[in-house]
Formats: structure tokens, C-alpha cells, sequence
């Protein structure tokens, strides 16, 4: 009899894709729904990038590639992190993965034992706790509250640490609040990183260039260079450049970390395909200048849904730095009646009721660690998302 192997046991399904797919299934039979559920631009990938994609075609770049990235992208990467973040790297720290997942996946598995500790703020990315369950490691959460606008404190992070943690993970501007930390808040953090050099970093930047009302970008290596030997700086090309589907993830650490991720790919995926590696090298080479009107869309739709969210009785909602998603409060909801006779006792009674009831699609606040709160991506036009709005209002108004 075939049995599922205990690690695997240990690991839960995707939230964001388990909703999506009912999402996509209550489509499928005719319904009008309304998708907040998935975290993906709704541009389309800039045609430089494409046109990139089919001269490699024509020029014949379809075959296997170095397992861990060709020689044109990785130096396209260390041109980004000095540019941009200056931060200084050579192509042997760097590596490119199947999409920002592979990499931390590679990065956990090339690092943790049984009995390590990886410590993860919630509210968090849902895979980062199942990735490392899946190594026998345990994920050590700590919670930032909506009170803490969803940042975790120093103090927080100093009792946290153990003799046992091996990671901290972090993601700013975060999935699924929309949080980004300052400068000086990220000075605090990194002074006490600074305290325990057992511990490694994490810092997962993939909403890096979506953060507004002129807040800064940092991440750890550029405020604590003490820290950047051991930190892994984490990026993709999937959020910025609308180029979710073609897989292509990034790295910048040590080099014997990089050298243990690319022996593991080198075991299993092999190398990412080559024709988005080559996408991606004009992804980070060319043109920027739409990143500009992207962000000001995004910033105004965040604006809008904040604002029509906060009107509604029971609902309550920051308004975040960064990212394309708003992480709502439905505390007025707990306790209540759905209209399809469901009492709504958790953040999954709460977005399957509305779902049910009036097609709009979100992903609970317990799949990201911290409840009860649901995530909304606002990632798709100005017109659903009034819709949505309108849809959550009749649905808070319904309540018994």
C-alpha cells in the first residue's frame, strides 16, 4: 500500500491556492466571481521582456543551461544589487532558482537538521513555516499585531532566539499586510542579529520596488554590513516585472551557501528554463521607467480599498507601505450568522461564507499565522475591486 512519506505529512496545502482554486471551480460553473485571492500583477509583462524571450527563441538559446543560472543573468544580478541597494557581490554568490519559492525551498533543505529553529513573524508568506517543517526543522512564530502595524519589535526578535535557531526570515514589504520596515526599524533588528552570530537571514524582497508615499526601501545587508556575510538576499523578477508564470527567482549570499543550493538543483529541478533566464536579463538590464506608473495604479487602488473597507461597519483596515495587498480585521464578523445559515466562528468561516454568498474570493488570516483577519490582493482592476467592496459591505450588512 502507498503511503505519503512522514515529511510530507507535516506540511500543509497552500491557502492562497486552495481558495483560488475554489475561486476558479465556482467560476467554471457560472458564477461572477470576483478573485482577491491570488498574488499576481494584472499587467502584462513588459514587451521588452518579451521580445527579449523571442530572440532567444530564434537564436536557439533552448537548451541546459548552468544548473544555477547563466553567466549573463547572474551578472545582471549583481549589477541590480549594486545599483540599486548597493550592495556589493560577484557571480559565484549568486544564485537563480525556478521562481523566489525555489530558492528559500533550496536554501532551507541546503541548511536546517531536525531540531533546528527558523523564526518567522506572522503575520507570514504561507509556505516559509511548511518549507521548513518539511525539513524537520521547527518554525518559531512570532506575532506583530495590527497594533504593531504588523512589524515585529526587537525585543520580540531577542526573546525569540535561541542555542537552536538556525534562520530568521524576512519579508518587507510583507505578504500578506503590506507592511515594509523602516531604516531605523530595520537598524534595530539588525542590532540584535548582531548579538547572536548563529543566525542566519533571510530577506525575502520580492515586492522591493512596490512600496509608496515616497517610504524607502531597505533590506538588512544595506543597513548592517556586519550582517551581509550572513545574510541571503532574496529577489524575483515575478511582482515587479509581471513575470509570475515565468518562474525565475534570485539570490545573493555566501558563497558556500550558494555552492550547497546549487548542488541540490543540480539533484533536482536542474537548471530554471533558459528562455525566461534570458527574459529576465533584459527584466533587469533595460527599460524601468513603467515601474513608476505601475506603482502610482497600485498605489491608488490600495488607497481606494482602504478607504471603502474602513467604511463598512465591523471591518478594519490599515493602510500599508507596500506590496499589492491590505490585510482587513473581520473581529466585527466572529459570532455572527452568514446569510447561507453558517456562523461564522473563524477568518475561514468568514472568507468561505463569502465566497459562497457573494462571490468574492480572499484567503483567511489563520493561513498566514495571524487571525482573525483576511487578505485581499488588489492586484486586479479599479473597476472588480469596487465591485468586491460593494460585495463585502452587503455581505458585513447581511450578518445576523
Amino acid at each position: 500500500m502507498s503511503q505519503i512519506s512522514e515529511a510530507l505529512q507535516r506540511v500543509r496545502p497552500s491557502a492562497t491556492m486552495t481558495i483560488s482554486q475554489l475561486a476558479r471551480d465556482k467560476k467554471t460553473s457560472g458564477a461572477d466571481v470576483i478573485a482577491l485571492s491570488a498574488g499576481e500583477p494584472d499587467f502584462d509583462t513588459p514587451e521588452h521582456v518579451k521580445q527579449a524571450a523571442i530572440k532567444a527563441l530564434a537564436e536557439g538559446k533552448t537548451k541546459y543551461t548552468a544548473v544555477d543560472g547563466i553567466p549573463e543573468l547572474k551578472q545582471a544580478i549583481v549589477d541590480k544589487f549594486k545599483r540599486e541597494n548597493g550592495l556589493d557581490y560577484t557571480p559565484a554568490n549568486i544564485t537563480v532558482g525556478v521562481g523566489g519559492k525555489q530558492i528559500i525551498f533550496n536554501a532551507m533543505v541546503a541548511t536546517l537538521d531536525p531540531g533546528d529553529e527558523v523564526i518567522i513573524p506572522a503575520p507570514y508568506w504561507v509556505s516559509y513555516p511548511e518549507i521548513v517543517r518539511l525539513t524537520g526543522a521547527t518554525p518559531v512564530v512570532v506575532e506583530a499585531t495590527a497594533e504593531q502595524k504588523f512589524r515585529i519589535t526587537p525585543e520580540q526578535l531577542e526573546a525569540a532566539i535561541t542555542p537552536k535557531t538556525k534562520w530568521l526570515i524576512l519579508n518587507s514589504p510583507s505578504n500578506p499586510s503590506g507592511a515594509a520596515y523602516s531604516r531605523e526599524d530595520m537598524k534595530k533588528l539588525a542590532d540584535v542579529l548582531m548579538r547572536h552570530p548563529q543566525v542566519m537571514i533571510l530577506t525575502d524582497d520580492i515586492y522591493e520596488h512596490l512600496i509608496y508615499d515616497g517610504n524607502e526601501f531597505v533590506t538588512i545587508a544595506m543597513v548592517e554590513p556586519g550582517l551581509k556575510d550572513r545574510t541571503l538576499t532574496m529577489n524575483g523578477v515575478s511582482k515587479a516585472y509581471s513575470m509570475t508564470g515565468w518562474r525565475i527567482g534570485y539570490s545573493a549570499g555566501p558563497e558556500w551557501l550558494a555552492n550547497g543550493m546549487r548542488k541540490l538543483m543540480g539533484q533536482s529541478t536542474s537548471n530554471p528554463c533558459s528562455i525566461a533566464q534570458w527574459a529576465s536579463v533584459e527584466a533587469l538590464n533595460g527599460d524601468q521607467t513603467f515601474l513608476k506608473d505601475w506603482v502610482e495604479t497600485f498605489r491608488g487602488r490600495r488607497d481606494m480599498v482602504a478607504e471603502k473597507l474602513n467604511a463598512i461597519d465591523g471591518i478594519e483596515c490599515l493602510v500599508p507601505e507596500g506590496a499589492f495587498y491590505l490585510y482587513p480585521s473581520c473581529a466585527g464578523a466572529i459570532g455572527k450568522t452568514a446569510p447561507n445559515g453558517k456562523v461564522i466562528e473563524t477568518d475561514e468561516d468568514f472568507v468561505l461564507a463569502l465566497l459562497d454568498c457573494e462571490n468574492v474570493a480572499a484567503v483567511h488570516g489563520a493561513a498566514f499565522g495571524l487571525s482573525p483577519h483576511f487578505r485581499v490582493s488588489y492586484a486586479t482592476s479599479t473597476e472588480a475591486l469596487e465591485k468586491a467592496c460593494e460585495r463585502i459591505a452587503n455581505f458585513m450588512a447581511s450578518l445576523k
